[in-house]
């Protein structure tokens, strides 16, 4: 039985340093058909190693890599052995961290288009323009490069744009391959995945698919599993996949809180129950949450009360189902690397 998604061969792990484009670089590694995971920036390298990835990237950030309170990676990174792709904060890291020197650029934090030009031979840039445009981060730039690295792009500004130590498969760039701005951004991520990393690139979404219902299904076995349910892409996204998983032994709990769109709570309802066939248990409990916020100003105190009430509420109707072992929740993945689940 495959206990995985993915062949780790195929996979990338992404430590994410707070970049707003994490969730992107994820996706666009997907797109290249290499499976990718989000995780938190200090993982144990033993960590990385039992999941036995192709290779890693590294994401941007908005600190500096000169500040007390900037994360980092776990110690033993850059000897792992693996190939690395830092961008933006992922490069700083690594010049910093093995003995180059990061100076600010006094043009404050900030991105813009710039044009690179390339070292021909540089292995992410192979096969590419040596002149391409780029969607350039400006903040902080490498002064100096670590022993045994050397320049594999420049910005048109005279910055370090691209280095690399192909001994150690160390990579680094100033700039985001991510973003549409970046005209040969796919293909320096497929310089990377395939021709850096050797990934095969046959992942796909349905292997995922077929591997999280197995999950759910052994997990589960035969208990019922309750399932709170919004409408939103996450936890509506949840339920499809415990119904397709589980069948009829899934309920969905629809807590109306009084503060929702107009006719949402009866559009949800009619596209579960009639679409979908899932099982959806509707609770009109608005009056309890408007008396809950009446005369409450401060936001803190509204989000405080809204989920004390939602718990209360949410409690309640579980207390009615019987047998149920399970609560299921779709959450959003930034809060997954937060609690580092």
């Amino acid at each position: 039985m495959n206990k995985r998604p993915h062949d780790p061969a195929d996979s990338i792990l992404i430590l994410d340093f707070g970049s707003q484009y994490t969730q992107l670089i994820a996706r666009r590694v997907r797109e290249c058909s290499v499976y990718s995971e989000i995780l938190p920036p200090d993982i144990s390298v033993d960590e990385i190693r039992v999941r036995q990835p192709a290779g890693l990237i590294l994401s941007g950030g908005p600190q500096s890599v000169t500040d007390e309170s900037a994360p980092r990676p776990a110690p033993g990174l850059w000897d792992c052995g693996l190939p690395v792709l830092g961008i933006c904060y992922g490069m700083q890291l690594m010049v910093h961290d093995l003995g180059g020197k990061i100076e600010a650029t006094g043009r404050g934090r900030q991105y813009g288009p710039a044009e690179i030009d390339t070292v021909p031979d540089a292995a992410l840039f192979r096969k590419l323009p040596e002149r391409q445009a780029v969607w350039m981060s400006h903040g902080d730039r490498p002064a100096r490069l670590p022993e045994g690295f050397r320049r594999a792009a420049r910005s048109n500004g005279g910055d370090l744009a691209g280095i690399e130590n192909v001994s150690r498969k160390l990579y680094g760039i100033q700039f985001h391959p991510e973003v549409v701005h970046t005209e040969h951004g796919t293909s320096i991520l497929n310089n990377f995945l395939f021709g850096i990393c050797a990934c095969p690139g046959k992942w796909c979404m349905r292997s995922f698919l077929e591997h999280a219902v197995e999950k759910i299904r052994r997990q589960v076995g035969n208990a019922p599993v309750l399932c709170g349910l919004s409408g939103g892409v996450d936890s509506s996204v949840t339920a499809l996949l415990l119904h397709r998983a589980i069948g009829d032994r899934l309920t969905c709990i629809l807590v109306d809180n009084g503060v929702l769109r107009k006719n949402e709570a009866r559009t949800v309802l009619d596209l579960f129950r009639k679409r979908t066939q899932v099982r959806v248990q509707h609770v009109d409990a608005s009056q309890r949450f408007l008396d809950a916020l009446k005369g409450v100003t401060d936001p803190e105190e509204k989000r405080r009360r809204i989920g004390h009430v939602f718990i209360e509420v949410f409690e309640a109707e579980a207390a009615k189902a019987k047998g149920a072992r399970f609560l299921a929740q779709g959450t959003l993945y930034p809060d997954r690397i937060e609690s580092s689940a």
